[in-house]
């Protein structure tokens, strides 16, 4: 009895559970250019620790750049993003010069080689929307193959 009403708790604990990744969110999922970026002045501007938005970039956090087309398909500033080959989240912290399209920039802190090493490929990656956002499609990130 005491075995019971102890699995029923963790039971109710585990569904009770709020998962924030994808608590509001619903998946959407493309393919896309993946290239890398470093804070370096000479790979962006003077002041390379601070994005097109503002935001200042941390090494070793997970960040993505976005192209411009991408913001309009619902991946703005702050958005989860989901990438192929990653672990964790990556978050939409810059935006890209307009020339670009359908691509996106991972973020290697300072880097160099990392990013050197990772070069172009072509990537599938998910991303949440916003519930409320009418470009939503899917409820869930899809399971990895």
């Amino acid at each position: 009895m005491k075995q019971c009403l102890i699995g029923f708790f963790v039971l109710s604990l585990l569904f009770s559970c709020k998962f924030g990744t994808e608590e509001g969110y619903t998946w959407n999922k493309m393919e896309v250019t993946a290239t890398a970026y470093n804070s370096l002045a000479y790979q962006t501007n003077s002041n390379p620790h601070i994005t097109a938005w503002g935001d200042s970039l941390i090494p070793g956090r997970k960040y993505i750049a976005v192209s411009r087309d991408l913001i309009k398909q619902g991946l703005v500033r702050d958005t989860p993003v989901l990438i192929d080959g990653f672990e964790g989240i990556y978050w939409v912290k810059d935006k890209m010069h307009p020339r670009w399209k359908n691509r996106i920039d991972i973020y290697m802190g300072v880097d160099v080689k990392k990013a050197r090493q990772w070069g172009r490929r072509k990537v599938t990656i998910q991303y949440g929307v916003k519930m409320d956002d009418p470009t939503t499609t899917d409820t869930k990130p899809v399971a990895e193959n």
